[in-house]
């Protein structure tokens, strides 16, 4: 048994919002309140924490943890100049084996004008490795020859469904990979084995308790989900995963009668995840008019209302809930048009309303605000793509950004929020989203001290809640995570300063002193 006393405890708890000490056992919270805890509990063994500040444990409601852990180990391309990609590609090769592939991640076109980089970029700098460059919102990729060879993809070969593959004035694959196009060269890269990944994912954990992060909702497939399963067995995971269930995957796993929320306290069983279209950065986001900056183009929906609900149809039979990537605001329609289907069919046969979610929610038309709050629709969003967004969001999308990334609608009508990173789309470090939240504007103030469109702000206590209520209730844990009160598993942070009373701009630079998991300090500073 652990007793903390004289803290500043925010217990994200309506009943008992405040207290100063808290008694932890067997992994769960046995009590919650003043420095009296000290005589009831005089055997507790005690820890002062100075003043200090203690929050609930934080979540991540969207990451993909293969891709965030792999990247780690690629080359870094986020940066403003192509040639500096490219300077970082013959660097990489200078170390790499013949043959060998290398790999990045985090390029954007905009960021040179929008001009699509080639093939014959890379081959320049790497002839003889084949080169796999995934973009910075994952749903493009750079190749170059060798990797296309590797591929068998020329000019014969035809886009894949949902994919594109983009070509020179020859009709020849120019090195660009749109949407499900990129499968065809990652299904040749080889896999990592899964104890190979669940060492890497060990490796990676502590990172992100340093971040304040106790829990995560994990959307990579097959393969990361087994080496979460090993560290599980092993009793090293330490950190509680929601692992959604790929499309491919939902035949068989209802075949074996496996449910959302099956599973432990520790890793379980979440929604099947569908995509609705691509995103804003290659313009294949799903849009009811065009890109401002290409009048042709209204991106590429990939489902619509029909095939959600077909899906959906099926999912919920099996008791399984969905979870749809929907970014522009057509494909947002389109989605909630078949979610309100669903929702019907759930009703006629009796079926529970499961917690289906829309994940990023990114822009929406004004007629379909208040839908996700009416059909009880989480809205899974990401308050650091707006940050990283906002420029090109008002030049691809014009006066329609008033409603891109916009967390206060969604909370005025009523609709819950879980907050995530997306990451390695960006960084899974929840105080950034946090700083995000609150501000809308970055860290040099651009664009001004009011930030982007700053109807949209939360208040800090929204956005802590959407890190740990939010998560908590999509993941079907309200009862016992997501705050700090009697019976609920121990998951806490400590910060030597309030985020509540703090400047908004130190929020971003904040870093947890220690983080507890289940009870037990999982990392101390």
């Amino acid at each position: 048994m652990r007793l903390l006393y004289n803290a500043r405890i925010y217990t994200l708890n309506t009943r008992q919002p405040s207290a100063s000490a808290i008694v932890l056992d067997e992994g769960k919270i046995l009590a919650v309140g003043s420095e009296e805890l000290l005589r009831e509990y005089p055997d507790a063994e005690r820890e002062d924490l100075a003043g200090r500040v203690i929050l609930p444990g934080l979540t991540d409601a969207h990451i993909h943890m293969q891709l965030y852990v792999l990247n780690r180990q690629k080359i870094d391309c986020e940066v403003p100049e192509r040639e500096e990609i490219l300077d970082r590609v013959a660097e990489r090769v200078k170390a790499t084996r013949v043959g060998e592939w290398i790999l990045g991640h985090g390029w954007n076109q905009n960021a040179w004008g929008g001009q699509w980089p080639t093939a014959a970029d890379l081959d320049a700098v790497a002839p003889l490795n084949p080169v796999f460059l995934t973009a910075k919102s994952l749903h493009a990729a750079w190749c170059n020859s060798s990797a296309l060879r590797r591929a068998r993809i020329k000019k014969s070969t035809r886009d894949p469904k949902e994919g594109v593959i983009l070509r020179d004035p020859r009709g020849h694959p120019s090195g660009i990979l749109l949407e499900k196009a990129t499968n065809l060269v990652e299904n040749v890269i080889p896999k990592p084995h899964p104890e190979d990944l669940a060492d890497l994912f060990e490796q990676a954990i502590p990172t992100l308790w340093q971040m304040g992060l106790t829990g995560i909702h994990n959307f990579d497939r097959e393969a990361s989900f087994r080496a979460l399963q090993i560290l599980n067995t092993r009793g090293a995971l330490r950190l509680r995963v929601l692992q959604a269930i790929p499309r491919e995957d939902m035949e068989i796993t209802a075949r074996l009668s496996l449910r959302t929320g099956m599973g432990d306290d520790m890793l379980r069983f979440g929604p099947v995840k569908l995509f609705a279209d691509g995103a804003l950065g290659p313009h294949t986001g799903a849009m009811l008019n065009p890109y401002v900056d290409e009048p042709e183009n209204r991106g590429i929906l990939l489902m619509d209302a029909d095939d959600i609900f077909e899906y959906g149809r099926d999912a919920v039979r099996a008791g399984l809930s969905l979870a749809v990537h929907a970014i522009g605001d057509r494909a947002n329609r389109e989605v909630l048009d078949g979610l309100a289907r669903l929702r019907d069919y759930e009703k006629e046969r009796g079926l529970p309303a499961l917690r289906h979610r829309i994940e990023h929610v990114q822009v929406l038309h004004p007629d379909d605000t208040a839908r996700l709050a009416e059909l009880d629709v989480i809205a899974s969003m990401q308050p650091i793509h707006a940050l990283s967004d906002m420029e090109m969001a008002d030049k691809s999308w014009g006066r329609r950004s008033a409603l891109a990334y916009a967390w206060r609608t969604q909370v005025r009508h009523g609709a819950q929020l879980a907050f995530g990173s997306d990451a390695p789309v960006e960084s899974p470090n929840p105080f950034w989203g946090l700083h995000a939240a609150a501000t809308r504007r970055r860290v040099t103030g651009f664009p001004g001290p009011d930030g982007w469109y700053p109807e949209q702000r939360l208040t800090v206590h929204e956005a802590l809640e959407a890190y740990t209520l939010g998560p908590a209730y999509a993941a079907g844990m309200e009862d016992r995570l997501g705050r700090l009160a009697p019976g609920y598993l121990a998951d806490l942070i400590v910060l030597e300063i309030d985020p509540f009373t703090c400047n908004h701009s130190v929020l971003r630079e904040t870093q947890p002193r220690a983080t507890m998991v289940a009870g037990e300090w999982v990392w101390q500073a």
